[in-house]
């Protein structure tokens, strides 16, 4: 195998040519990966050791393979390659370079490819996913730990800590992403400093919704002017809201539940501008007391909807939990840190995240689709150690032009 500034002879093709991920790359496709390397601008002017699919390649491969380092993560994208050929030569190259390679890349190829394959996964037939012709989709934000350098604390921020005056220890990192819970596909997401609250980013993924639709929220999204925007979007919401919230009866429905308004916090008192909502009130029974719960929607038409029904469906906002989870804890490992050491790293590297991620699940979801079973029924952890054997097998190699041998397809 080879050593980083090891260089190899070669006859036929270009690494980058034969460079791949395993199973991942029927959603990775080399020309894809051109073709919105160039919209934004990364082609390089010159032959590079990483050229930029190669660099792209690699990024999606670091998060695939969380935890190793650099030159690690380029010798399993290339190993299996040294009795194969192609043009000039190649080595493995340095951490340092690597890294240089990253900066010139930028995050814009990561979040432009992620604009335009990260979609809503599920069909008419996908288990778990729908709710009386409603997509049901979430959203939620998280946040992740960054290296503690001076240019991430300057850019992200960093927590404050419990014990008196002291600062958390790593600058972090806000998303806000929005998952299509039946799939736990993730298929809108922004990223920003930590003093940028959640809804604010919550507020630019509302374009990526769509009638037919059914978004759940937790009580942290709700605002009169939040709910506005979402609810322009032309999807119906389903949010919970704080026990205190100002919820006048305006017509109780035959299921329970009431019709009332909501009206910005500024205009509480005159409501000259309210919108209308249906409140769905209901109890856990899960010790003492219980948890009373309060839900708003925009359906108002408790046929299309019963009271009963939405209660027991606001628990699908937990799979938005699930799935930050599977990219924080098992894609990245326990106690996750990023790698990168400036903001545009940091950017770059949680959608290189987002889009293994989508991959896996789209893998998924195909295969509970054949089987006929629910895609939550199949294992995440067993599905991303697949999927890392086929990488280092290098299983998905595009065919040499005329030298075709085993393991030269794209899986």
């Amino acid at each position: 195998m080879p050593r980083p500034g090891q260089v190899k002879s070669s006859a036929v093709e270009r690494l980058s040519d034969r460079i791949a991920l395993g199973v991942l790359t029927r959603a990775f496709p080399p020309e894809l990966v051109d073709e919105v390397v160039a919209e934004c601008g990364r082609v390089e002017q010159r032959r590079r050791l990483l050229p930029a699919r190669v660099v792209v390649y690699f990024v999606l491969a670091m998060c695939l393979f969380s935890g190793q380092g650099y030159e690690e993560v380029a010798r399993l994208l290339t190993c299996g390659l040294e009795n194969q050929r192609w043009e000039g030569t190649w080595r493995v190259p340095s951490t340092a370079a690597i890294g240089r390679a990253r900066l010139r890349l930028g995050p814009e190829p990561l979040k432009a490819w992620f604009a335009r394959v990260c979609r809503p996964v599920a069909t008419g037939t996908t288990a778990g996913a729908w709710y009386r012709g409603w997509r049901l989709v979430a959203v939620d934000g998280t946040t992740f730990d960054l290296p503690d350098t001076d240019a991430n604390d300057a850019f992200f921020g960093r927590p404050g800590s419990s014990r008196g005056q002291r600062r958390g220890a790593y600058p972090q990192a806000r998303m806000t992403a929005v998952v299509e819970c039946g799939t736990h596909a993730v298929f809108a997401a922004e990223v920003g400093p930590l003093s940028v609250h959640e809804t604010v980013l919550a507020r630019r993924l509302f374009g990526r919704l769509a009638e037919g639709m059914l978004l759940l929220a937790d009580r942290g999204f709700v605002g009169f002017d939040l709910w506005q925007a979402a609810a322009a979007s032309g999807a119906d919401l389903l949010w919970r809201v704080k026990n205190n919230a100002v919820l006048p009866v305006v017509e109780t429905l035959d299921d329970g539940s009431y019709l009332s308004e909501i009206v910005a916090a500024r205009d509480k008192n005159h409501r000259a501008d309210p919108i209308t909502v249906r409140v769905v009130e209901y109890t856990l029974d899960d010790g003492a007391a219980g948890t009373v719960y309060r839900l708003i929607t925009t359906i108002l038409d408790s046929q299309a909807a019963p009271a009963a029904e939405l209660a027991t469906l606001y628990a699908q906002r937990w799979e938005i939990e699930t799935t930050l989870d599977e990219i924080k804890t098992h894609q990245g490992g326990p106690r996750l840190v990023l790698r990168s050491q400036h903001p545009a790293g940091v950017e770059q590297e949680i959608f290189a995240f987002l889009l293994v991620h989508h991959a896996l699940r789209d893998l998924m979801h195909q295969a509970a689709q054949q089987a006929g079973r629910d895609p939550d029924r199949i294992s995440f952890t067993r599905t991303l150690h697949v999927v890392r054997r086929h990488v280092t097998g290098q299983a998905a190699l595009s065919p040499l032009p005329t030298r075709p041998g085993p393991g030269t397809r794209p899986a």
